[in-house]
């Protein structure tokens, strides 16, 4: 009786483990918005980790998170950390190239729930009504990374995130 037990519960195992192993590392999360402001507006924004409060919806998971501003005052070579509740975690950001109204890249380091090196780009894009920004995170997912992903739709979680801050950017932006 154990046997049959054993060995059902090895296959089941095995079988999920294939399952993730399988699944493919790389993702994308991707979310736009036209937004009824010039790029030359929005830019600021988002090039400058001290205004990010006022539109991520990630700075809201803790209101009193720890964060650190270091290196340039904006820009590239502009840092930022935090180390929050189990919500915000803890982790850095790094602007790695920033082109005045058109493009922002970060390094982004997680330490905490789980480690992970993504990379995120905002692009400004004049358009009819205003200008798309788009919100990209791209990464790798580890193992766990991919067992967490079988259960939780990742790209449906942070995508409203993204939509979110998008929405708020808007507003910040058109307030100025």
């Amino acid at each position: 009786m154990l046997i049959p037990i054993g060995l059902g519960i090895t296959i089941g195992a095995t079988a999920v483990a294939v399952t993730i192993a399988t699944r493919p590392a790389a993702f994308r999360i991707v979310r736009s918005a036209v937004i009824d402001a010039p790029p030359e507006v929005l830019f600021p924004f988002v090039n400058d980790f001290h205004h990010w409060s006022k539109w991520s919806p990630f700075e809201k998971l803790d209101p009193t998170m720890h964060k650190t501003f270091e290196g340039a005052a904006l820009g590239v070579g502009s840092v930022y950390t935090w180390s929050g509740n189990s919500k915000a975690g803890e982790g850095k950001m790094t602007i790695t190239d920033s082109t005045p109204h058109r493009r922002i890249a970060l390094d982004l380091s997680f330490n905490k729930p789980m480690k992970a090196e993504n990379k995120t780009e905002f692009t400004f894009e004049p358009v009819a009504g205003g200008t798309r920004v788009t919100w990209a995170m791209t990464g790798r997912n580890n193992f766990l990374g991919k067992a967490f992903a079988l259960i939780v739709n990742v790209d449906n979680m942070l995508g409203v995130s993204f939509e979110q801050g998008l929405q708020a950017l808007g507003k910040v932006a058109t307030a100025s």
